[in-house]
Parts: structure tokens; C-alpha cells; sequence
């Protein structure tokens, strides 16, 4: 099956000059081939929309091309209907529009289209829903959960400890190499979102957990490919044997709640702000880009609202009743 030429050079735009990640662009890559399923009359099943860059082998690809360079305000309009329709939560909905928008704004700088037919459609308002996150007490005893005796579970928690330190995400952990650990520094050098560079702090806990991690695992065959966390092969670990690890260890620590990875980010960034943190430098600590991504972390638990009410509002003290008279 030979690739759409317009979707290609897209995604080829996006790994060379925008240096958006692989697995960005692989999202980008099915939501672009979905889209071409349903122009063709197919449906929005994403199961369905593996192999459409050439219509599953029924329509040749010119004809596709065609479709998408004479698509219309209504036809995506359309689409976005039928994603709805089909299930789609709104901030999937969102996602998708999000690389049709990306992908016809290309197709308009390049000179292949005038205009592009998604700028006069708005993007779905969002339902706002703040992180999820762990108060202290529980990352404690996530923390603590891992056997620190075993090789394996000594890496699992120097993962744990690495990704709450230094609020990763788990495609930056995963990522991770041995030389990003800059130990007399106390810190991570860290290749985030569009292949960006950040420098994170790492905390003692942190490094002492790595540091008994990479001791107990000597000279196995990954150390010498450079990765930081291996599984029992030798190889880098996945993203997915990560969640899987997580859900074990959350289990064991009695903390009923079914989280990702990223919840230890969401906490980092929590109790960070809670503590004091200017919002700047959790941001550059994050690696967002905006300002705006950063500030749905200023949430407060309420017991920290009640805290600061009490001290700060001058009515908030409660005034002794007067004794009532029988």
C-alpha cells in the first residue's frame, strides 16, 4: 500500500522542523487516516482506520488526495458530528480537530490550498476537570511500596521516586539514559515535548534511589545501550509495563484509586504549588510551553483552602456566642 503523499509530507514536516515526538506524530498519522476513511464513506472507528491512507487497497490514492484538497467547512463539520455521535468524549473530539487544523494549515502554507477549511471552525469547549493527584500521606506509601532488596524492585522504585522528584511524564521517563543523570548536580536532563531540553532538580531520595538501582543492576546488556530503566531482557522499558507497575504498587499501598503515571506528575506539580513554588518555575520545572497548561495546578486541597481562609479573611474567626439566659 503506497502512502498518501500529502499525509507523508506532513508528518515529515513535523519530525524535521517542528520536532514534534515520534508517538505525536504517530496520533497524528491515525487521526489523518481516520479522517480520509470517513471522507470515502467509511466510519469513525479508530480499530477501522488502521491501514486507510490508501482506502484498505479500494480506492487509489490520487482519489483521496483529491478528496482532501477539495473538502469542505461542512464535510469536517460532518465529521465532527459523527465522532460525537459515535461516543467520543469531547476532548478526543478536540484532539482529532487538532490535526486536521495542523494538517490543512500545512497543506495552505505550501501553496496547495488557498485557505484552510477548518480555520472557520471553532474547537468543542472542553469540560474543565481538575488532575487528579495523591496527598502526601499516599505518595508515601507509593513510595515505599517497591521491595528495595530486589533488583526489580529497586528499580521500580527509583521509577517512582524519579517520576515524583522531578514530575515526568512517563514518555520522559521511559526515555531516560544513564548519562541525563548529572549527580553532582543533583539533576535530570530531560528530552520533553518537541524534542526540547530541559534541566529538572532531582531530589536526594531520588538520586540515592537510582543510584542503589544502578549498583544492584551492574553489567547488564542495557547498560551498555545507555538506557536508565530496563526490564528483565536487558531492554528499555515500555510505557505500558510502567502503568502496569504502577496499578500493582498503588494496590499494595491500600490507596483505593486507579491512577496513571501521570498522577505522580499532577502531585509533583500539587504539592509544589501548596509548599510555596512560584508558578514560573513549575512551569519551567514541567517543561509546558504555556503559562495557561501550568495554572490548572493551583487548585488547593481544601483542607489548605480552609487553612488559608482562617488566616486571611478578617471575618473568618468566629465570634463567642453570648450566653443565652433560661
Amino acid at each position: 500500500m503506497k502512502e498518501l503523499p500529502l499525509i507523508a509530507g506532513f508528518l515529515d514536516y513535523l519530525d524535521g522542523e517542528r520536532n514534534f515526538s515520534a508517538h505525536t506524530i504517530r496520533c497524528y498519522k491515525v487521526d489523518l487516516e481516520q479522517f480520509c476513511q470517513f471522507l470515502a464513506g467509511g466510519s469513525t472507528s479508530d480499530s477501522g482506520a488502521q491501514q486507510p491512507s490508501s482506502n484498505n487497497g479500494t480506492e487509489p490514492a490520487e482519489e483521496i488526495n483529491r478528496r482532501l484538497t477539495a473538502v469542505t467547512p461542512m464535510e469536517i463539520r460532518s465529521y465532527l458530528a459523527a465522532m460525537r455521535n459515535g461516543g467520543y468524549s469531547k476532548a478526543t473530539v478536540a484532539r482529532k480537530l487538532a490535526a486536521l487544523r495542523s494538517f490543512y494549515k500545512y497543506l495552505a502554507r505550501c501553496g496547495v490550498l488557498e485557505a484552510s477549511p477548518v480555520s472557520v471552525i471553532r474547537t468543542p469547549k472542553q469540560d474543565k476537570r481538575l488532575p487528579k493527584f495523591l496527598d502526601i500521606q499516599q505518595v508515601s506509601a507509593l513510595l515505599e511500596a517497591p521491595p528495595a532488596d530486589t533488583i526489580l524492585g529497586s528499580r521500580d522504585r527509583a521509577i517512582l521516586e524519579t517520576i515524583y522528584s522531578a514530575g515526568l511524564r512517563i514518555g520522559e521517563l521511559v526515555g531516560l539514559n544513564i548519562e541525563d543523570l548529572d549527580e553532582f548536580s543533583e539533576a535530570l536532563r530531560i528530552r520533553g515535548k518537541g524534542k526540547k531540553e530541559r534541566l529538572v532538580p532531582l531530589g536526594g531520595k531520588a538520586i540515592e534511589a537510582i543510584g542503589s538501582y544502578v549498583q544492584m543492576r551492574g553489567g547488564t546488556g542495557a547498560a551498555r545501550h545507555g538506557a536508565l530503566f530496563v526490564n528483565k531482557a536487558g531492554r528499555r522499558l515500555s510505557d505500558r509495563s510502567i502503568r502496569r507497575k504502577l496499578g500493582k504498587y498503588l494496590q499494595k499501598a491500600g490507596i483505593g484509586t486507579r491512577a496513571s503515571p501521570h498522577v505522580l506528575r499532577h502531585s509533583f506539580a500539587t504539592h509544589m504549588l501548596n509548599a510555596g513554588a512560584d508558578l514560573r518555575s513549575v512551569q519551567e520545572m514541567l517543561g509546558h510551553q504555556s503559562l495557561s497548561t501550568t495554572q490548572i495546578y493551583t487548585h488547593l486541597t481544601t483542607q489548605r483552602l480552609k487553612e488559608v481562609y482562617d488566616r486571611s479573611h478578617p471575618m473568618a474567626q468566629r465570634l463567642p456566642r453570648a450566653p443565652q439566659h433560661v
